[in-house]
């Protein structure tokens, strides 16, 4: 492929929604745009909607732009105004542990090369008149109203907080500007009116231009965007999902997605996704595609030792090997597994029928003779065999195979 400026990469990519300032493709394309990305401590982690924001501002970092990354402990009091129903307010201390979490997410993520900022840091001493003053004399109830967000709540009804969020970050663009040499702003796209708000301070109060852009939302095969409102998260927290459950998800990725989050998602280069795209094409059976979009955003997220268990996890449910996996790796990496306590020196007939495994001890044996029940990928046909923790891993788990698609796990108190 030609050569492409950072803007023309970035909209090969599918980044750029909404654009904001004249002149922001020079902004991108010239190294040295300091700019943010913001979001709010709503749970103790983020999940794959905000990666795929993220990925572009460490898109932006690796271009020579510098990041400032924002977690919102001011916003994160109010909530953004939802569509549909007003957020429920969390605890201070849960916003706080919140914070602490996303943090560490973030600061891994870009490697430590980021700006990390609290809002709460300056607006834990701004005084509310002054702050009405200020900011609020700028901004039009009328222009406020127009905003796409609060117009779809005006019929069920908006508190006076939440109708308030969007001068409170449009004043943390403002205050960025002003401190931080802040110009540009980068979210996703149900984001615009909030930006726009800030854009206008800018204007209003220091007479000068600022720059944003918006991101498409990422929406999943059903057409649900990424999140924890919507029920379909995936953490990025790998003790809430895990690399195997990610790489899972990932792997089954339909054929008419996965171009798009191979632009979104990796860090590879257009030429690169193109000739993935191309040999996936020609064994689709193979899912290359969907591969190589689980080992780079596994590997970015966790590391190349956490791919590479989610693979051996993976192929260890089918019968591969086992070597170099802990108890606590696949407790963790098949915590969707069904799992079974078992007790110690108990025969295998008895453990198949016990357990609800087999529905008798007659299915139980017809399992065994047709050579269908496997333990650790082990295949057993001895109904009389005692099954004791000497032959589970770490002397705690087993795995227990029916067939071809049914597996249990099988623990030792």
């Amino acid at each position: 492929m030609k050569n492409m400026t950072n803007f023309e990469e970035l909209i090969w990519r599918g980044l750029v929604k909404d654009v904001a300032g004249e002149g922001i493709e020079e902004k991108i394309n010239v190294p040295g745009t300091t700019f943010y990305w913001g979001t709010d401590p709503t749970a103790d982690s983020l999940h794959l909607g905000h990666y795929s924001s993220l990925v572009t501002a460490k898109r932006l970092m690796l271009m020579g732009h510098n990041p400032i990354l924002l977690c919102g402990g001011a916003t994160g009091r109010i909530g953004d105004p939802r569509p549909t129903a007003e957020r429920e307010i969390i605890s201070i201390d849960t916003l706080n542990h919140n914070i602490d979490c996303i943090r560490k997410q973030i600061d891994k993520i870009f490697g430590g090369k980021a700006k990390l900022v609290n809002n709460y840091d300056w607006f834990k001493d701004y005084n509310y008149l002054d702050f009405l003053r200020d900011v609020g004399k700028y901004i039009n109830v009328n222009y406020m109203l127009s905003k796409d967000i609060i117009d779809r709540r005006l019929d069920t009804g908006i508190t006076y907080a939440e109708f308030s969020y969007m001068l409170i970050q449009g004043f943390d663009f403002l205050h960025m500007y002003e401190n931080m040499g802040c110009t540009m702003q980068v979210e996703g796209s149900d984001q615009w009116g909030n930006i726009t708000t800030g854009i206008d301070l800018i204007r209003k109060i220091k007479g000068k231009e600022a720059y944003a852009f918006t991101m498409p939302l990422i929406l999943d095969s059903t057409g649900k965007k990424f999140g924890k409102s919507e029920g379909n998260a995936l953490w990025l927290d790998k003790n809430k999902t895990s690399s195997y459950e990610l790489y899972q998800y990932l792997l089954n990725t339909d054929d008419a997605k996965v171009e798009e989050y191979l632009k979104v998602f990796t860090f590879l280069t257009p030429d690169a996704i193109v000739d993935v795209l191309n040999r996936h094409i020609a064994v689709p059976h193979e899912r290359l595609a969907q591969k190589t979009l689980a080992e780079c955003i596994i590997t970015d997220l966790h590391g190349e030792e956490e791919y590479r268990k989610a693979v051996q996890i993976s192929e260890a449910l089918f019968g591969g090997d086992l070597t170099g996996l802990s108890a606590e790796d696949i407790l963790i990496g098949m915590k969707m597994v069904p799992t079974i306590n078992l007790r110690n020196s108990i025969s295998l007939l008895e453990l198949l029928v016990e357990n609800g495994i087999c529905s008798s001890k007659r299915e139980a044996r017809e399992m065994l003779q047709s050579n269908a029940i496997s333990l650790n990928n082990e295949k057993y046909t001895d109904e009389n065999f005692v099954v004791t923790n000497a032959i589970a891993i770490d002397g705690k788990v087993i795995i227990i195979r029916k067939g071809k698609k049914k597996q249990f796990i099988g623990v030792f108190a």
